[in-house]
């Protein structure tokens, strides 16, 4: 693609990385022969403060935008999910109208789903967030691990640092894979990020207001992954039936108990794996698996990626002296 007009639009509150992490892959991408012409734009041309104090100044004001010759719209996010206004809201379906591309970066899909263009369509953002984005907008359908999404013209991707892989994947749309690797090659950043958001969570924390007699089990399997927590000494332990115990996890949790069980186990081998020395068979018995192969069948499962090969990948940067 030739010349592609790309418009960035940002707003006060905007996460500075999920501006300058698209823009400098487009930029790369132009430095090796594309021709990608980044603007920022901003409700009246204002400079914008970016979640972390830092000002941005604006190309364009975006009411003034001809919005025919637009090639992508650039949508990031903000921590705070409130920051896009009703004008700003309008100005996004006005360009999204006609714009051939329009990318959400982690919460920015929150600002399209405000907007009323992901309805009916997959969407992906931040993991800790693809729960809140399910409830609040049920029209969409979520994907909590993918890195990025595309559904028609409308792209959204994972937390913050995703926003490079979504732009990379824009730029192999345009110029082809090995231009692409060109590109990622030159930021020093993966072509195709291995596995999904799963391998970035943090201990599973099960999001439960209103249950204060299930509490006590879940924590109970946190602080012993490797305790009995088959579904009838859960159930014992809730002083239920297996049955309604059940049914609490279900409509309190979210989840089944042994997929909770799952979760909290891979958390502590993933843990292990990334601080300690231990053999992977070891690994397995303390996370509650019983063996290796158990546990590789659980990671591949919900992380995508085997024990071994996650050791290797997230224990360190590989930044050593």
């Amino acid at each position: 693609m030739s010349g592609s007009k790309i418009i960035v639009v940002a707003y006060d509150g905007v996460r500075l990385l999920d501006v300058s992490g698209p823009v400098e892959v487009f930029t790369v991408a132009n430095e090796h022969g594309a021709r990608y012409d980044v603007k920022l734009a901003s409700l009246g041309g204002r400079a914008v403060r970016t979640s972390g104090g830092v000002r941005l100044m604006a190309d364009l004001v975006l009411e003034q935008i001809d919005d025919r010759d637009t090639a992508i719209t650039v949508i990031p996010g903000s921590p705070d999910l409130a920051a896009a206004n009703e004008n700003l809201l309008a100005q996004v379906r006005r360009l999204a109208a006609t714009s051939d591309r329009v990318a959400a970066v982690c919460a920015g899909a929150f600002v399209l789903a405000e907007a009323g263009l992901l309805g009916g369509r997959r969407a992906a953002t931040h993991w800790a967030l693809a729960d809140r984005l399910a409830r609040d907008y049920p029209a969409i359908e979520v994907d909590a691990d993918a890195i990025f999404v595309q559904d028609g013209k409308y792209l959204s991707s994972a937390g913050i640092t995703a926003g490079i892989d979504l732009a990379l994947a824009m730029v192999e749309a345009d110029h082809g894979a090995a231009f692409a690797r060109t590109v990622a090659r030159q930021l020093v950043v993966f072509m195709q990020r291995p596995g999904g958001q799963s391998q970035f969570s943090v201990r599973v924390r099960a999001e439960c207001e209103r249950c204060d007699d299930l509490r006590p089990v879940l924590d109970s399997v946190v602080l012993d992954p490797a305790g009995d927590h088959r579904l009838a000494a859960l159930a014992a332990r809730a002083a239920v039936s297996v049955r309604q115990l059940t049914r609490m996890f279900r409509d309190e949790v979210g989840t089944t108990p042994a997929r909770y069980v799952e979760q909290v186990r891979v958390e502590h081998a993933k843990n292990l794996l990334e601080t300690g020395d231990q053999s992977i068979e070891t690994i397995a018995r303390q996370a509650g698996f019983g063996s290796p192969e158990a546990l590789r069948r659980a990671f591949v499962r919900t992380v995508r990626i085997t024990p071994t090969a996650y050791r290797a990948r997230f224990r360190s940067t590989g930044a050593h002296p």
